[in-house]
């Protein structure tokens, strides 16, 4: 048997859907926390008592209908979280907001309407793999916060910013050897930046999403499994199968938590956020979360949120084209589930 026969076998022993405890009303809210403790010890997030923000805004400039600040803070000691925070003009209360991670490319810029250098003028200029959806949720209105996630664009390594990449492999192996997770990184700095958010005058406390695109879109989910501060995740090219896609088709290493498919399978870290709501979405020619695998993904998110009482609080969207942000269904959803 060579090594991927190997691994289909080892893959057909690990936990199924028969295997979570989302239909019974009596133990849901303890599984969820049983859950819950189990993933963030794989995943490797710290233990310690919480650092000291110590949050900076270097930066700010009055744009097109919203003031841009330019902000960071601490998540752990020594390691500073860099971002944006986008303020519409004319606010006169707390606002929803939405705390926005971008996927592998130059990183935060990218969805914040920051061109390379050389670009044509901002106003001109948009990557279409991302579209600006961090542009696009101050316009609709919310409170943004874009923050760079480790090893892409502001917080990847000497070597890689002048190429243009990113750090991810070196940053992901020395997290595997110290005992912890790429994931876990980005989680944790996830999950102060809602810190972050709720010393702001701007937000509202209770009304926070997270959005993200492909390795953005699993700190989305990952962090609204683990945080119940979130109120409503949107997760974009990225919901699918572990099995059919982290699985069975070359990623980034960052995506590879060691033991996770012992644990879990991706569409059940929704019963880790039900009840409160989740939108996924997929391009129906994406070549790295196969949208066959998506739908599977998409009916036993549905199933979990129909054993809760509320399918209401679940929605999804195939959409033409590839792996990139489309959000036409997303922002529908995220408008009536955080405002109404």
């Amino acid at each position: 048997m060579d090594v991927s026969g190997f691994v289909n076998e080892r893959v057909r022993s690990l936990p199924g859907p028969s295997d979570f405890a989302w239909s019974s009303e009596q133990t849901r809210s303890s599984f969820q926390i049983d859950l819950r403790r189990r993933l963030g010890q794989l995943l490797g997030l710290p233990e310690e008592d919480l650092c000291d923000l110590r949050s900076e805004v270097t930066h700010s400039a009055d744009l097109d209908g919203f003031r841009r600040e330019t902000v960071s803070f601490f998540s752990r000691p020594g390691l500073r979280v860099y971002g944006y925070l986008l303020v519409p003009q004319g606010l006169s209360g707390p606002r929803e907001a939405v705390l926005c991670f971008p996927g592998h490319g130059r990183g935060v810029d990218s969805i914040v309407g920051i061109p390379p250098e050389g670009a044509p003028r901002p106003e001109d200029y948009s990557e279409t793999y991302q579209a600006d959806f961090a542009i696009q949720c101050v316009r609709q209105g919310y409170v943004t916060l874009a923050i760079e996630q480790i090893s892409f664009g502001h917080r990847c390594s000497n070597e890689a910013w002048k190429t243009g990449g990113s750090s991810c492999h070196e940053d992901s192996m020395a997290a595997l050897m110290v005992g912890e997770t790429m994931t876990g990184w980005r989680v944790w700095d996830a999950i102060r930046a809602i810190d972050y958010l709720q010393t702001r005058p701007e937000v509202d406390p209770g009304r926070i999403a997270t959005m993200g695109i492909s390795g953005g879109g699993l700190t989305s989910l990952f962090t609204a499994a683990l945080d119940e501060r979130v109120h409503t995740a949107v997760v974009s090219g990225y919901f699918n199968t572990f099995r059919d896609s982290i699985l069975s088709i070359r990623h980034c290493v960052d995506n590879y938590v060691p033991g996770l498919l012992n644990l879990i399978e991706m569409p059940d870290l929704v019963g880790l956020i039900a009840p409160r709501r989740l939108f996924v979405e997929s391009g129906k020619d994406d070549d790295i979360f196969p949208v066959a695998a998506f739908e599977r993904a998409v009916q036993r998110a549905r199933e979990i949120y129909d054993a809760f009482g509320v399918p209401e609080h679940f929605g999804a969207e195939v959409f033409d084209g590839g792996h990139r942000f489309d959000g036409e269904g997303a922002f529908r959803f995220l408008k009536s589930a955080i405002s109404g």
